[in-house]
């Protein structure tokens, strides 16, 4: 098994086929590392391990509650798995928790991006509960994993990028609005 990519490495570049939020018109678009660099924002990629399964869209439709959150916060957001962009869609449009997503899933079928962050399994090989915080220069600022049957906590991620975006230090347990220590 490969190492996960970890904080202070440069994000991989990556083009691949997603499936897009309804309210974007279109149900498939190619997605590259290039939009949120160039957009000047930061990039938040949660992986998870394959769709039509148990945990996963728990995990899904609370980052779409959370979805205007990341967007206040000069974020963009993405899901991923190494599912096809027909599953995805497929999916989507039969779950009722994942029928209006406001952001995109990203179909890693090859599994090259996948690989290339560490995040595969070994014996599934698909990839594990990974969450990443990228800044807008592209670098990993914070790496989260669970494993494949433990959901992920969304505000937990949101008071990460909360912050990350200071650039300031922050005590334990530090909430937006409360004091840095500088």
């Amino acid at each position: 098994m490969n190492r996960i990519l970890s904080i202070g490495s440069q994000f991989p570049e990556f083009k691949k086929k997603a499936v897009m939020s309804i309210e974007m018109g279109k149900e498939f678009k190619e997605i590259s590392f290039d939009e949120h660099i160039k957009a000047k924002k930061w990039m938040v990629m949660f992986w998870y391990p394959k769709d039509f399964t148990f945990v996963c869209p728990t995990e899904i439709a609370e980052f779409n509650n959370n979805f205007d959150g990341f967007n206040e916060r000069n974020t963009i957001l993405y899901g991923a798995s190494t599912d096809s962009e027909y599953v995805h869609l497929a999916w989507r449009n039969n779950h009722p928790d994942l029928k209006k997503l406001k952001f995109p899933l990203i179909a890693d079928t090859s599994k090259s991006l996948a690989e290339s962050l560490g995040i595969l399994s070994a014996d599934e090989k698909v990839a594990y509960r990974v969450t990443y915080i990228v800044d807008p220069d592209g670098i990993i600022r914070w790496v989260n994993a669970n494993d494949l049957d433990v959901g992920r906590n969304i505000h937990e991620v949101i008071r990460v990028l909360d912050a990350l975006q200071t650039g300031e230090k922050t005590p334990c347990n530090w909430e937006k609005g409360q004091k840095t220590l500088g």
